[in-house]
């Protein structure tokens, strides 16, 4: 796909897709370029096969460029994993994944999205508080860090 392509015409070749073991190599690959800390092929696959809410979107040659794990829990959903193929970021597609996260909440009668996030991710606090996320708290020494050191989370919600 372009690089130069405009978010309009991107959107149009999008498509979302319940996630399958099958495309867990391509979400392994994004997963190792964007995160210091990534998740591995087992925590993946045991989401999987959790029944969490697993979801890729694929552009027109049917790549992922994009993904989420969401686990639903009585009436709040919470969002595990979101991430976008470094070559598709800042065009949008965060706010398609939210988009997708938040209607597949609803359709679940959830009450609301939980998340959490490294405060020194800053773009995505960013994203989130745009979208309507808002800080409810922290996790101390919650993720893994450089060397033997720890970062907080920062805990937000959004209601529905």
């Amino acid at each position: 796909m372009s690089a130069n392509l405009l978010p309009d015409e991107l959107d149009l070749s999008l498509s979302f897709a319940e996630m399958r073991m099958d495309d867990l190599d391509q979400v392994l690959e994004i997963e190792q370029r964007v995160y210091s800390h990534p998740w591995t092929r087992g925590n993946f696959a045991d989401s999987i096969e959790s029944g969490y809410q697993c979801w890729v979107l694929r552009d027109a040659a049917q790549l992922v460029v994009a993904y989420f794990f969401m686990m639903l829990a009585v009436d709040e959903a919470h969002l595990l994993n979101i991430s976008v193929r470094e070559d598709s970021q800042r065009r949008g597609i965060g706010k398609m994944l939210l988009d997708k996260v938040c209607a597949l909440a609803r359709e679940n009668a959830m009450r609301s999205v939980l998340l959490e996030v490294r405060p020194s991710n800053t773009r995505a606090i960013a994203i989130y508080q745009r979208y309507g996320f808002a800080e409810i708290g922290r996790r101390r020494a919650y993720y893994p860090a450089a060397g033997d050191s720890r970062e907080d989370a920062i805990v937000m919600s959004l209601p529905l």
